[in-house]
């Protein structure tokens, strides 16, 4: 037994020694080597670079799948010839392949109808990175026009994407959206149906409804900028965690008056109805009237992780919080303002508000290490029967808009914990009204001494502020 195992540990010190012998030591050595050895098979098959200069008519490019070329189907970049058949041909060309790339050069693409990406297929543009177009600047690059369901807001995505399947490289522009005119409902330009599908690298510079990912788990949205009208992106039914990273809405396709007055008096940036641990890292939104809401639908509400969330120019609310689950919504690092003025918004008479959670929601919602600033009238209005956090975080200005005397945080139901923040405005800070459960005021920096004002609640600790 003993000489077994000296033989097989010969044997192993043999095959390390070997592999160490012929080991590649640099990545141009190892892509060499799978060249010599005929294999078309990707060493880096998740280099964004190397995905850049594929093959047409169904050779192998460097990832190993097959990649077709929209040309070789019909398809003409010169923003009048409808684009609908020639697209859908090639993908589904990749599809019957077991699944590939269909590039797309660069060029303006106009389109009658919608197209579908079904399971493991890739749509890619010319696009490394997220581009952005800003009030009229030339459409470069691969370019979708989409026209299809003008007047209304029900009709099929433009573009629908299946399990596995991913759209990337692409700016998206309605040509038919009259940047000083009101805009023209549309359906959302991309439905994400089935798990680990993805959108990456999109502008979608003026989309009426922007996203939509439902039934999506898994999904993955990340570098995306713009100036979706109604809706930026619409998460709901999804099951297993879903992932939205570095998306930047603005005006950039028009900051006329008569085309962002709807998005300033009803658009909203992201919504959010059931979705179990989604992770939403490094988000903004500009002149929405609610930047981030979430929502009760009939498959639930959700919970997650935001992290560096920023809403500028929010004049409803900057978070607006209708349902929560029990886990909750766990808010880090954000930076929000909430206000109108005659410049963008001239007839809003909202309430301006950074955080409103409604008389709905039951969840907690907690927010750590985060800015308000703006000329408010309200940093929070807390209703509901869940708590409400606020830890480590800052609050600059409020009741600037009415002057009224306002508060800060109005607790109107509910629980409030507020800890180690700074208040650097004097006034109101806290009011508790007889409606509310509870309350724990501590450890925080009161510019003009504390004041908090307590209509009756028993249970309510203030203590240890400065």
């Amino acid at each position: 037994m003993n000489l077994l195992v000296v033989c097989i540990c010969l044997a192993l010190t043999a095959c390390v020694a070997a592999d160490k012998e012929t080991r590649p030591n640099t990545f141009a050595e190892a892509w060499k080597r799978r060249q010599s050895r005929g294999s078309s098979a990707s060493f880096f098959a998740s280099s964004p670079a190397a995905r850049r200069h594929p093959g047409v008519g169904g050779s192998g490019g460097p990832t190993g799948f097959p990649v077709f070329n929209v040309m070789d189907y019909g398809a003409k970049g010169d923003a009048k010839t409808d684009n609908t058949n020639a697209f859908q041909q090639a993908l589904n060309a990749a599809n019957s392949s077991g699944g590939g790339e269909v590039y797309v050069p660069a060029g303006q693409y106009l389109f009658t109808g919608s197209i579908t990406l079904e399971y493991g297929v890739t749509l890619l543009g010319s696009y490394a990175t997220v581009p952005s177009h800003q009030w009229g600047g030339d459409l470069i690059g691969s370019v979708l026009m989409p026209t299809a369901g003008r007047g209304s807001d029900n009709g099929t995505a433009f573009i629908t994407i299946n399990g596995d399947a991913t759209v990337e490289g692409f700016t998206i522009i309605y040509p038919d959206q009259v940047r000083t005119a009101a805009p023209v409902p549309y359906p959302y330009t991309i439905d994400m149906v089935a798990a680990n599908s993805a959108v990456v690298d999109v502008e979608l510079l003026n989309s009426w409804n922007g996203i939509r990912a439902v039934g999506a788990h898994r999904h993955r949205i990340t570098r995306i900028q713009g100036q979706p009208i109604n809706i930026g992106i619409f998460v709901d039914e999804t099951y297993d965690i879903g992932r939205i990273e570095d998306v930047h809405f603005n005006p950039w396709y028009s900051n006329d008056l008569s085309y962002v007055e709807w998005q300033m008096t009803h658009g909203r940036a992201f919504v959010f109805g059931r979705s179990d641990w989604e992770y939403v890292f490094n988000t903004f939104a500009f002149g929405y009237a609610v930047g981030y809401h979430f929502v009760q639908t009939p498959t639930g509400e959700m919970n997650g992780n935001f992290l560096g969330l920023g809403a500028d120019y929010a004049c409803n609310a900057s978070v607006l919080v209708d349902a929560s689950q029990p886990a909750g919504l766990l808010i880090t690092n954000g930076e929000f303002t909430s206000f109108h003025n005659k410049d963008f918004a001239p007839k809003s008479t909202a309430d301006s508000t950074q955080v409103v959670v409604s008389a709905t929601n039951t969840g907690p919602v907690q927010f750590v290490n985060t800015a308000f600033w703006g000329p408010s009238d309200h940093i929070a209005r807390l209703y509901g029967t869940g708590t409400t956090t606020f830890s480590a975080c800052t609050f600059v200005q409020w009741d600037l808009m009415y002057h009224n005397g306002s508060a800060a945080i109005e607790l109107y139901d509910g629980n409030l914990i507020l800890t180690s923040s700074n208040f650097q405005q004097v006034g109101k800070q806290v009011e508790i009204f007889a409606t509310a459960k509870k309350a724990v005021v501590t450890g925080n920096i009161f510019e003009g001494g504390v004041n908090v004002v307590n209509h009756g609640v028993k249970d309510v600790q203030i203590g240890l502020n400065a």
